[in-house]
């Protein structure tokens, strides 16, 4: 059986786990939790360079073949499923090799206002307050704005990812790749599964909105020292909640949603649900 694979990017804390707890409702999909499967591709992607003193052996065929095994070896033995989604925020920087090993896949990149997504990170850091948290090297000490800064460094859990997706939306493979907004997926499930489903050339398939779980992360998240971090509540839906940054941090990240400026929609066609 030939397996379909497709990747799930994008910002964090914008849905990327209840994509997939809502995705595994259909029993040919296969979908998780951010896994370790791009770990090791970036891995493979060093070590099979020049700063490997064997390179001079290793031709762009075998990095190909090794690294396409990777992906479908590993989920060989993780499912039967026929479809394959796997998710980690690494992938919108791979999109071009990503494009060759698997032309048909898709990558769904999950984004939100950016605002929302600190406070949401900040809210899970107050939660779980006898607890640092790996997010932040497990330091207990800092202000809030300091935790914001680490956020939005260019290798922080925001900074990167951020600048993962906005090379990906004006790159050159943007036929492959998809914004699912989370406030669409909370507010119209319904349409974002379908424009999920219609962009991978998927079956549509009856999805329980009422009842959603996912309860592969709690462990991880404890060792992370967040808990939480991975949770879905059963029904999805909007919330509605005042934020807890201050002022001048919440208007610091209030316009950086680039792919809502009218300019940036100008310059890809990215499909953005």
């Amino acid at each position: 059986m030939e397996r379909k694979i497709h990747f799930i990017s994008g910002l964090p804390r914008s849905g990327s786990t209840l994509l997939s707890a809502i995705l595994r409702q259909n029993p040919r999909i296969h979908a998780g939790m951010t896994g370790p499967v791009a770990g090791l591709f970036n891995t493979l992607q060093t070590e099979m360079s020049g700063k490997n003193e064997f390179s001079v052996f290793i031709t762009d065929a075998h990095r190909k073949a090794v690294l396409k095994g990777l992906i479908e070896n590993y989920y060989a033995i993780q499912t039967p499923a026929p479809v394959v989604f796997d998710t980690h925020r690494l992938w919108c920087t791979k999109i071009a090799v990503l494009n060759e090993l698997f032309p048909d896949a898709g990558i769904i990149a999950c984004v939100r206002e950016v605002p929302w997504i600190v406070d949401s990170v900040e809210r899970l850091v107050r939660k779980n307050k006898y607890q640092p948290s790996s997010i932040f090297n497990y330091q207990a000490g800092g202000t809030i704005y300091a935790r914001v800064d680490h956020l939005a460094e260019k290798d922080g859990l925001v900074g990167f990812a951020y600048r993962a997706v906005k090379e990906a939306y004006f790159g050159e493979h943007t036929q492959r790749l998809m914004l699912l907004q989370y406030e669409t997926l909370v507010s119209d499930p319904v349409r974002a599964l379908r424009a999920v489903y219609d962009f991978i050339g998927e079956p549509r398939f009856e999805h329980d909105f009422e009842n959603v779980a996912f309860d592969d992360g709690a462990s991880f998240d404890q060792r992370a020292g967040t808990p939480g971090l991975h949770d879905v509540r059963a029904k999805v839906g909007p919330t509605t909640r005042k934020t807890i940054l201050p002022p001048d941090l919440f208007r610091r990240f209030a316009n950086e949603s680039f792919w809502r400026h009218p300019e940036a929609k100008q310059h890809t066609d990215v499909l953005i649900v």
